[in-house]
């Protein structure tokens, strides 16, 4: 007769360097799984102590005493289920992203991760030392190889445990989103297990921490490479494994599948769980808003709304003497489907004043941008005192494509304390707004189809200083993600001086992106800690830029 052991995969969304809210987090977690799903064991993502990433609180030696007095708080106050966490341990010299298994007060196991990601938005190298050796320990009959994150996606540290006689590999992550990524976990997980012949249970994290956001589905592989648990994404759970051994040692994995959402779904999802937990982590009671009529903003309003409820989100909008009428009237419409407060605030008393105390320094110039980036500045002091005043965050709503090229304004419309569509593409941002609207139609439709504006002088179109989007967009995603030079983007056959264009506006832009609020990374490559250009550089990217 064979025997089963629960497994329980401990997906939580912990708070980065509140270490006693998170060893709160975990006995709740295992008391919760040891009553209602009769678990034997529970396995928490990488770094769970600590949150991920610590960054250079890692550096700090008092969190490292926080986190050697929640393990003993953990050792005693933990029993009658096994518990697997993550946490750094050692020395501010030498330390470790550990993996510990605890058993009723004792540690029964410790394992050090041996490959450390230094790439994208990782830097562990700067905080950590790498392991050298395999653990496995036994458990109620059951042998368990330990791994960390980016141990996975190398073949030696899965072997080296499947040699030490593990028979089901526990894989800690602290796996940050991005488009396409849960497929590719998935695939790379298959090949350990097609290499080793392990079972493999892959426990990862869930929430947004500043820039990143981790999407949890928690899965497991059996020792044929099938799929046979999967944890739901976006929430925090307790999703059960059984692992059974017979007679003969012949292990087993079973448990059940939720259903995966699809591509857009799984994208609007990542940016409403980055934005509610930023709000909420640093404890914002509301949010505000330039609701100016436009696609940009009004996505951004039907996120803030389904994160934190409409109670705690206010719009301004702020018309000029440039602002169409269907403008005024597509943004009070959306306001009043979302029942949130609206109010309308003119801006052009504020305009005429800041040009008559500048007439005599502009004296004998024309008209230009100088202009129109005063008309978005006497919006951003507007939403920064209602922010000062009332304690809510102002909310940015400008795209990864206005970013890249610099179509913004310093201290005007990239004014507020977090931007949820920094990492998202024009195009993409029409994508979710038609996504959103299958939900509910919160979206008047206008505001989708009519062409993109700032509204900042007579008949302005984004395309006066833009290609269209759909253009825009690709050549941003050759430059920007692909890292191809000019010669390269010719050569799949762009327009040649629409490609040099579009460079010259990424590489000048890099000092505004440095001053621009936060945002949530969804793609490969985001702005931020993904992509660090310096501002000052004398290195031509491509040989086109004079």
């Amino acid at each position: 007769m064979a025997k089963t052991l629960c497994l329980v995969m401990g997906q939580i969304n912990p708070l980065v360097g509140d270490v006693a809210g998170n060893v709160e987090k975990i006995i709740q977690s295992a008391e919760q799984a040891k009553a209602e799903l009769k678990a034997d064991l529970i396995v928490f993502p990488e770094l769970t102590l600590t949150g991920y990433p610590p960054e250079d609180l890692l550096l700090r030696p008092e969190l490292l005493r926080r986190v050697e007095a929640g393990l003993m708080t953990l050792k005693q106050n933990i029993r009658g289920i096994a518990v697997v966490v993550g946490h750094p341990s050692g020395q501010a010299d030498e330390l470790y992203n550990t993996a510990s298994v605890i058993i009723d007060g004792e540690y029964r196991a410790n394992y050090y991760k041996q490959y450390l990601p230094n790439y994208s938005v990782f830097d562990e190298k700067r905080y950590f030392v790498k392991g050298d050796r395999p653990t496995v320990f036994e458990y109620k009959g059951v042998q368990f190889g330990l791994t960390i994150c980016e141990d996975i996606w190398f073949t030696a540290p899965a072997s080296q445990a499947a040699d030490e006689g593990a028979e089901v590999l526990l894989n800690l992550n602290a796996s940050p989103y991005r488009q396409g990524k849960c497929h590719t976990r998935e695939v790379e997980v298959a090949q350990r297990v097609a290499e080793t012949g392990l079972a493999i249970v892959y426990v990862n994290l869930v929430g947004g921490q500043d820039e990143l956001v981790f999407d949890g589905g928690s899965f497991a592989l059996s020792h044929n490479g099938q799929k046979v648990a999967l944890a739901p994404v976006w929430q925090s759970a307790l999703h059960p494994v059984q692992i059974a051994k017979d007679q003969t040692g012949k292990v087993t994995v079973t448990g059940e599948l939720t259903a995966k959402p699809e591509e857009l779904a799984m994208i609007y999802q990542g940016l409403l769980v980055g934005l509610r937990d930023y709000i909420k982590k640093n404890h914002f009671p509301s949010v505000v808003i330039g609701l100016s009529g436009g696609i940009d903003s009004a996505l951004t309003l039907a996120l803030a709304v389904d994160a934190i409820g409409a109670e705690n989100v206010k719009t301004v909008m702020m018309p000029s003497q440039y602002t169409a009428q269907i403008s005024l009237d597509d943004a009070k419409d959306m306001a009043g489907r979302l029942a949130v407060a609206h109010s309308e605030i003119s801006i052009d008393s504020l305009f005429a004043e800041f040009k008559n105390s500048l007439a005599d320094e502009f004296i004998g110039t024309n008209v230009d941008t100088s202009e129109e980036n005063i008309q978005a500045r006497c919006r951003g002091v507007l939403l920064m005192a209602i922010s000062n005043k009332t304690g809510a965050m102002v909310l940015s709503t400008g795209n990864k494509s206005e970013m890249a090229v610099g179509y913004s304004t310093l201290y005007g419309d990239m004014a507020g304390g977090y931007s949820p569509l920094k990492d998202v593409y024009k195009t993409l941002v029409y994508r979710l707004a038609e996504y959103r609207n299958t939900l509910s139609e919160v979206i008047p439709t206008r505001i989708i189809t009519r062409p993109p504006s700032a509204e900042l002088a007579d008949d302005q179109s984004d395309q006066d200083s833009l290609p269209p989007y759909e253009v825009l967009d690709a050549l941003l995603e050759q430059y920007i993600a692909q890292d191809l030079s000019y010669d390269e983007m010719v050569a799949i056959g762009g327009e040649p001086e629409m490609i040099n264009k579009v460079i010259c506006l990424v590489d000048r832009n890099e000092y505004k992106r440095r001053q621009a609020p936060p945002g949530i990374r969804i793609t490969e490559r985001a702005f931020g800690r993904d992509r660090r250009y310096p501002i000052t550089s004398g290195y031509a990217i491509h040989s086109k830029i004079e």
